[in-house]
């Protein structure tokens, strides 16, 4: 019976705001990434460099759930009621925040009949108010799916685990395009998804044993596939073969890899904060999910009102400073928020 308990070890509060800073730099030089040939070249790259250097955001925010939650024993009808009201609540209200932002930015058409209004509204929140919502949808997912796989992680031995992984790894890979055509009549989506990313976090923190030198070894394998990954989507641009984003794809073996060595530099590295630092980061913590579901408002009004984007100078600087902007007006946005009476603390997603 596995007694550690993850959620007490101060790294993975570090690596969850690491990947939430991710995700905004991410969004943040998205923009110009999907302007190849309309932007000079070099903003390109360095819009480019920079996305590769974050895709490992979401695969880690789901091994850290993994981490934190497999190991557990649920009674299903608590850990549902529990885990999906502190999302969905949260989430309903953010997405009717980012389609009153659409009508507000005229590019949701609402007229004066109700039912037509109401189903513009209800299309919103099937298919998502905003690009990043996406994100929800999916942990919701696997919300539904943890108590049950998770059963499985706390009696299965090392080798089973190792065996799960090995078969999502081969289900990935074989579902590739390069490689899908040579992919034999086997199902094995039984093994796909983002439910690997769950086993891999949880293997990697209790199942994982440290190496010696270990730590330049995961650097080292980061800065390599972070120029695999940048290069080959440059190449990818270059000579366009309708596998632009390939190397980008979080449910793709360069991703994986990305992502593992940053979850595992993070749980070994030895960084002392001071006790400042830490107290405010364990206090951005507790706000971590109310930053994601608010930075895209941030990051509209940002640009709409003062100008505030990758373009406020060289993207090199203006990345990284536009993302840190939101962050920290997303964490006051929410914070306020939580403020209010009975209500702010849901709303804000703490």
């Amino acid at each position: 019976m596995i007694t550690a308990k993850p959620q007490n070890l101060d790294w993975i509060n570090s690596l969850r705001l690491i990947a939430l800073f991710a995700v905004i730099v991410l969004h943040v030089a998205a923009i110009p990434l999907g302007q190849y040939g309309h932007v000079p070249l070099n903003i390109w790259l360095t819009a480019d460099f920079y996305n590769a250097l974050v895709r490992f955001a979401v695969p880690v925010f789901v091994m850290i759930t993994g981490a934190l939650l497999l190991h557990r024993e649920y009674e299903l009808g608590d850990f549902l009621k529990k885990r999906l009201s502190r999302v969905v609540v949260p989430f309903l209200f953010w997405s009717l925040v980012y389609v009153a932002y659409s009508w507000y930015n005229e590019e949701l058409p609402f007229d004066g009949d109700a039912w037509t209004n109401t189903k513009t509204v209800l299309h919103q929140l099937k298919y998502g108010s905003s690009y990043h919502l996406w994100y929800v949808y999916m942990l919701i997912g696997l919300y539904f799916f943890i108590p049950i796989i998770s059963k499985f992680v706390r009696n299965a031995s090392k080798r089973e685990i190792e065996y799960f992984l090995v078969m999502w790894l081969i289900a990935m890979i074989i579902s590739q395009p390069l490689i899908s055509r040579f992919n034999p009549q086997v199902d094995l989506h039984n093994f796909a998804g983002y439910a690997g990313y769950l086993v891999l976090g949880h293997y990697l923190t209790f199942n994982f044993d440290r190496k010696k030198n270990i730590m330049p070894l995961m650097v080292m394998l980061f800065l390599v596939m972070l120029t695999i990954i940048t290069w080959g989507t440059y190449l990818l641009y270059k000579y366009p073969t309708g596998l632009i984003t390939l190397l980008y794809e979080p449910l793709g073996p360069a991703i994986v890899l990305l992502a593992s060595t940053v979850f595992l530099i993070g749980r070994f590295s030895k960084i002392q904060l001071s006790a400042f630092l830490k107290q405010a980061k364990d206090f951005a913590c507790k706000f971590n999910f109310g930053i994601y579901l608010s930075h895209a408002l941030v990051l509209y009004f940002l640009d709409d009102l003062f100008g505030i984007s990758f373009k406020l100078c060289t993207p090199l600087v203006s990345i990284p400073v536009t993302a840190s902007i939101c962050f920290g007006l997303s964490l006051l946005l929410v914070w306020l928020l939580s403020k209010l009476p009975v209500v702010g603390k849901w709303l804000a997603g703490v």
